[in-house]
C-alpha cells in the first residue's frame, strides 16, 4: 500500500502561482497530477517517470506548469505559474508502476486531493 499526501493548494488570483507537493510513503515509479473540475471529467495534467527523463504535459498547461521530483524524498512537485480561472479544480497526485499506464489514467494509488481555486 502506498500513501500519498498532497499539500499546497489554495486560492490565488489569475496570473498568480502555486506549488503543489506530494509525498509518497515509499519509492514509486511514475508520478503525476490529475485534476477534476465540477461537472467535468478527470484529466491528466502532468506526469514524470522515475528518472525524470520522460514527462507529459497537457496542452492546456504547457509553458505554465512544471513537474519535478525528488526521489530521495519520494516526492513530486507541481509548479503552477500564470494560473487561469479554468485551472480551478481539485488536483490529485497519483502513481503508477508504468508510465504508459499513467498516461491512460490507469493509476495504482491516489492522493486525497487538494483544491486549487483561481479567481478572475
Amino acid at each position: 500500500q502506498v500513501h500519498l499526501v498532497e499539500s499546497g493548494g489554495g486560492l490565488v488570483q489569475a496570473g498568480g502561482s502555486l506549488r503543489l507537493s506530494c509525498a509518497a510513503s515509499i519509492a514509486v515509479y511514475a508520478m503525476g497530477w490529475f485534476r477534476q473540475a465540477p461537472g467535468k471529467e478527470r484529466e491528466l495534467v502532468v506526469a514524470i517517470d522515475y528518472e525524470g527523463e520522460n514527462t507529459y504535459y497537457a496542452d492546456s498547461v504547457k509553458g505554465r506548469f512544471t513537474i519535478s521530483r525528488n526521489n530521495a524524498n519520494n516526492a513530486v512537485y507541481l509548479q503552477m505559474n500564470t494560473l487561469r480561472p479554468e485551472d480551478t479544480a481539485t488536483y490529485y497526485c497519483a502513481t503508477s508502476f508504468r508510465m504508459a499506464a499513467m498516461l491512460k489514467g490507469e493509476c495504482d494509488y491516489w492522493g486525497q486531493g487538494t483544491q486549487v481555486t483561481v479567481s478572475s
